[in-house]
C-alpha cells in the first residue's frame, strides 16, 4: 500500500474525524439522505464529491469504467442495483450520468485492439457501442482525433441516459413526476462542467440555472383510467 494512503488515513483519524464526529454519529443515527445519484466514471481524476463539494451523506455515487448504465434487460449487476436502491429505497429525485474528457474507456472504444488483453473491459464497453456508431456515422470522417474522443464521450452520456430510462424504477419515478435525469461532462483540464439540456451540452455558469436532460412530469398513457390513490 502506498505510504501516502496510509498517511491520509492517519490524518483523517487524528485530525479530521474528531472535528466531524458528531456529523458521522448523526449520519448513523438518522441514516443517509442523499440529494442525488451520480453515475460517474471510475477514473481517479474525476470525483463527483470533489466536483460538487458535497459532504458525507449528500450524494449516492456509483462509479465504473465509462460511466455506463447497462440496459435493464441485459445485466443484473452493481450498477442496476445501485440505481434501484437509490430511486426506490432512498428516494433520490435526481439521477446524473457524468462523463469526462480524456476518458480511457472511450479511447478503448476508438482503439479496440488496445483491449485485446482486457476481455472484460471490452465486453463492458459493448454498452457504449451505440455512441461509437453515432460518432462514426453522424460526424465527419476527418474530424480531429481529440474532437472525436470528446464527441464520443458526450454521445456516450446521452446513450447511457437512454439506457437509464429502461430501468423500471426510473421509468415509474419519471411517470410519477418524482425524478429528473441529468447528463454532465466534466472537462478535467479546465474544471468546466457541461450539462445536457436535452439537445446539446452547455457549460454551466454561476448565473445560469442547471440544464436538465429530462424534467419529470406526471404522465399516464391511459389517461382515461382512474388515478391510483396512495395507501394511507
Amino acid at each position: 500500500m502506498d505510504s501516502s494512503i496510509i498517511q491520509g488515513i492517519s490524518t483523517f483519524r487524528g485530525s479530521v474525524f474528531p472535528g466531524q464526529q458528531r456529523m458521522y454519529e448523526r449520519l448513523v443515527r438518522d441514516g443517509q439522505q442523499p440529494k442525488a445519484l451520480i453515475i460517474a466514471c471510475a477514473d481517479s481524476r474525476v470525483s463527483p464529491e470533489h466536483i460538487t463539494q458535497a459532504g458525507p451523506g449528500e450524494l449516492f455515487v456509483c462509479r465504473n469504467a465509462g460511466n455506463i448504465v447497462p440496459p435493464f434487460s441485459q445485466m443484473n449487476g452493481g450498477v442496476s442495483s445501485a440505481i434501484e436502491y437509490a430511486v426506490v429505497a432512498l428516494g433520490v429525485r435526481d439521477v446524473v450520468v457524468c462523463g469526462h474528457s480524456d476518458c480511457g474507456a472511450m479511447k478503448g472504444l476508438m482503439q479496440p485492439g488496445a483491449l485485446k488483453d482486457m476481455p472484460n473491459v471490452a465486453a463492458w464497453l459493448r454498452h457504449s457501442h451505440a455512441a461509437d456508431r453515432i460518432v462514426c456515422e453522424a460526424y465527419p470522417d476527418d474530424i480531429d482525433p481529440k474532437d472525436r474522443l470528446r464527441a464520443l464521450a458526450l454521445e456516450n452520456v446521452v446513450v447511457q441516459l437512454a439506457h437509464l430510462r429502461t430501468h423500471p424504477s426510473v421509468a415509474a419515478a419519471l411517470a410519477r413526476g418524482g425524478l429528473s435525469l441529468h447528463g454532465w461532462f466534466f472537462e478535467i483540464e479546465t474544471g468546466t462542467l457541461h450539462a445536457y439540456d436535452g439537445t446539446r451540452f452547455v457549460p454551466l455558469t454561476d448565473e445560469a440555472a442547471l440544464p436538465v436532460a429530462e424534467v419529470s412530469t406526471p404522465r399516464r398513457a391511459a389517461a382515461d383510467l382512474p388515478v391510483r390513490v396512495a395507501a394511507e
